[in-house]
């Protein structure tokens, strides 16, 4: 990492307000390296190095996110709102380019302001599951009459067809020789004749029955900022903003939110789907978004609370078929592991579709 002078220097591209005082780490981000910048000024900045890596075309990464943040800002100043900076993220343009990021031909730099007295969560209970569901909800719904053109900052990302392909694939290959395993081939027995009907929203896009929306594709508790009131302020961490299914969002979060264990839990028996997760998070996610969403996107939630534990299950099998070369794993099961969990998860989640279905129709 560079030093605070070199990161001053960086800052200084910005259009800051004030001399920068100090810059510290800031959270426990994974993906990008994240700082706060102290000024001798009233507000305080966000610096962050995109993972350029992992996010390779990082204009388009940025123009999703200034589309999408003028948007919101937009609506909110219509709405008589106040206090917006602290409602919606505010970039910074570059002094140089007046564009919302900075390379200094290696790495990727932004700077946001500092959202202040504003907290996260990673409580995970109904309460703060109901509030994720009305704020991504209400983001969605936000950007749904959104005029720019943004694009896919990861291509495929949530792509069920393909996954599946990735999967055929490897066991094809098997590079690891693993396919001698018979849990290895129990498993993919076991995944196989779900395929078709886990595959069921690209082929409904290509009929034209289902439309591709602007979805934060990252939903997690923690990607929400709330007020000492406990009021919702705003989403943050928008660098997979980017058209997809609204399944994203919705079955996403359950993924993590509605297991009773976590991912690489080995105790499968332990594995099941939190109902009470279900029904808070689809009830604020419906309230919020039910405006803009068409009759085959909602009537298809169920569906997408089981494809993401289906998708994340067949991505983890595919790695470890393929010699664990995507996920990192800290021993050598480690991905079957998580595999199991993923496919105990998702038949939790099948088996209470029924439940699912008839608690959705309740809420319309």
């Amino acid at each position: 990492m560079q030093t605070t002078e070199q990161l001053k220097n960086i800052a200084n591209h910005f259009a800051i307000e004030g001399k920068i005082l100090d810059i510290k780490p800031l959270g426990n981000g994974l993906i990008n390296d994240t700082l706060l910048v102290t000024t001798d000024g009233a507000d305080k900045y966000v610096l962050q190095r995109v993972n350029n890596a992992i996010f390779q075309d990082v204009e388009l990464l940025q123009h999703n996110i200034d589309c999408a943040t003028a948007h919101i800002r937009r609506k909110l100043e219509a709405a008589g709102e106040k206090d917006i900076d602290r409602k919606v993220l505010r970039f910074l343009p570059c002094k140089e380019t007046g564009k919302s990021y900075w390379t200094d031909g290696q790495s990727y730099w932004r700077v946001s302001l500092f959202i202040r007295d504003a907290f996260t969560y990673e409580t995970v209970d109904p309460k703060y599951s109901y509030f994720a569901g009305k704020a991504f909800g209400a983001f969605e719904a936000m950007l749904s009459d959104i005029p720019d053109t943004l694009g896919e900052t990861i291509p495929d990302f949530h792509n069920m067809e393909l996954r599946a392909r990735q999967l055929r694939e490897a066991v094809q290959a098997d590079k690891a020789g693993r396919m001698a395993q018979d849990e290895v081939r129990a498993i993919l027995a076991d995944l196989k004749p779900y395929e078709e009907e886990m595959c069921k929203a690209e082929r409904l896009y290509r009929e034209g029955k289902l439309p591709k929306r602007i979805c934060h594709c990252d939903t997690k508790v923690n990607n929400m900022m709330f007020d000492a009131e406990g009021n919702i302020l705003c989403v943050i961490d928008l660098d997979t903003l980017m058209p997809s299914f609204v399944f994203s969002d919705f079955g996403d979060f359950l993924r993590t939110a509605a297991n009773t264990v976590a991912e690489d839990d080995p105790a499968v028996e332990k594995v099941d789907f939190k109902m009470d997760i279900f029904e808070a998070f689809a009830k604020g996610y419906l309230e919020s978004a039910r405006s803009f969403l068409t009759p085959v996107e909602i009537e298809n939630l169920p569906y997408a609370a089981c494809l993401f534990p289906y998708m994340q299950a067949v991505r983890f099998f595919a790695d470890y078929i393929n010699g664990d070369t995507y996920y990192k794993i800290k021993y050598p099961e480690h991905n079957l592991v998580r595999t199991r969990n993923q496919v105990a998860l998702f038949h939790a989640a099948l088996a209470k579709v029924p439940q699912m279905k008839a608690y959705i129709e309740s809420l319309l």
